[in-house]
């Protein structure tokens, strides 16, 4: 009787054993097509993933080519108004200093008549008999205003035997002279002539030998 069911039970099994192994084979087939669309879409997402990561990097690449002309155009831009900057503070710098110079200049020039006189002055006391107080009072005013404009850069033209130099003479007479020497020399000054720091302002007007 146990034989008996013990022979069944075998049979039972091998029938599901029959039964069963059909399954799996079925099923193997569907696991590996599973298997291959997964990793088609993991393949397909990892190309998109690197077609937007390209699409980025192309962006910011373009960006980068755009900050970088407008820091080459804001830099040109800056070294144009640094330049023109940099001329209008020259500029008005130089019309400063012009102005300043031309006003001292007028200035200074205006000394120059009373100079003048007062060499005429000395002139007529020294050739007269004019007291010597009076010689020394004039000299004396003379010489200080002669101090201050030596002091500020006006200097005498020394013209008196020189050779006639027309940068700094005028010639307002020409006299014969039998010295071969004194031809086109300075034999006599009608009016002293000066400069200011080396610049002509009056000439000084001369008598030259021929």
């Amino acid at each position: 009787m146990n034989k008996k069911y013990k022979d069944m039970d075998k049979e039972n099994e091998e029938k599901e054993e029959k039964v069963e192994m059909p399954e799996e084979a079925q099923e193997a087939p569907h696991k590996e097509e599973k298997e291959k669309d997964r990793k088609k879409r993991k393949i397909a997402e990892q190309a998109e993933q690197i077609k937007q990561l390209n699409e980025q990097v192309q962006q910011l690449e373009e960006e980068r080519n755009k900050l970088k002309e407008t820091a080459l155009e804001t830099r040109d831009q800056y070294l144009r108004l640094q330049a023109e900057w940099d001329n209008y503070r020259r500029r008005t710098a130089k019309e400063r200093l012009e102005l300043i110079d031309n006003a001292g200049r007028d200035i200074l020039t205006g000394f120059l008549p009373i100079l003048d006189d007062c060499q005429r002055a000395l002139q007529v006391l020294r050739e007269s008999d004019a007291a010597t107080a009076a010689i020394e009072g004039t000299e004396l005013i003379y010489n200080k205003l002669m101090g201050y404009l030596n002091q500020r850069g006006v200097e005498r033209i020394e013209a008196r035997g020189a050779a006639f130099d027309t940068d700094f003479h005028e010639a307002v007479a020409q006299f014969p002279v039998e010295d071969p020497e004194k031809k086109n020399t300075v034999i006599d000054v009608t009016q002293e002539g000066y400069t200011l720091n080396g610049t002509v302002i009056r000439y000084a007007k001369v008598v030259v030998g021929i």
